[in-house]
């Protein structure tokens, strides 16, 4: 592995970690770091590439973004995560925004069955969303009645923990 490719998986980690952290302890995402990050990946993308690697982030970014837009648009994604995911585009670029997103998914998958199992996530929105999919004779109203406030920490997972494993695992793919 080059010496550049080890201080980009550095930098990456380091920028990953803080965010994740940051999101497991408050539930938030700064957008210092996040569009900072954007914006970093892409300005190194233009200097490292030119104009076309820059382009070539930028669709990747896009890609990621409208990737977490319909889940934001339904209240099951936060602003953050966007961000942080259109970020992450734009650092692994096009040959591996697929590979991204597809760590992603799976690394949420597992992140959330985890949480539910040692009792960190309420499983509570899942089972409504469920009902509410697969069951006609459900009532709705009631229930959503008695469901956790969406503000409490135990109603949201972290997204930033998914997002952080996908970048490294597409970046360290080859």
């Amino acid at each position: 592995m080059s010496v550049e490719r080890c201080l980009l998986l550095a930098t990456v980690a380091v920028w990953a970690a803080v965010l994740s952290w940051e999101d497991c302890r408050t539930r938030r995402l700064p957008n210092l770091w996040t569009v900072g990050g954007a914006a970093v990946a892409l300005v190194f993308r233009l200097g490292y590439g030119g104009l076309p690697c820059l382009l070539d982030g930028f669709a990747a970014a896009a890609v990621c973004g409208a990737f977490l837009l319909p889940p934001f648009l339904m209240r099951g994604a936060g602003g953050g995560d966007v961000k942080m995911l259109f970020a992450a585009g734009a650092i692994v670029g096009w040959d591996r925004v697929f590979r991204l997103l597809w760590a992603t998914s799976l690394a949420g998958v597992v992140f959330g069955i985890v949480l539910l199992a040692v009792g960190a996530l309420d499983g509570a929105r899942l089972v409504y969303g469920l009902r509410c999919l697969f069951d006609w004779r459900f009532d709705r109203k009631a229930a959503a009645a008695a469901l956790p406030p969406k503000d409490d920490a135990r109603a949201r997972i972290p997204f930033s923990v998914p997002i952080a494993v996908g970048v490294l695992v597409a970046l360290l793919g080859k």
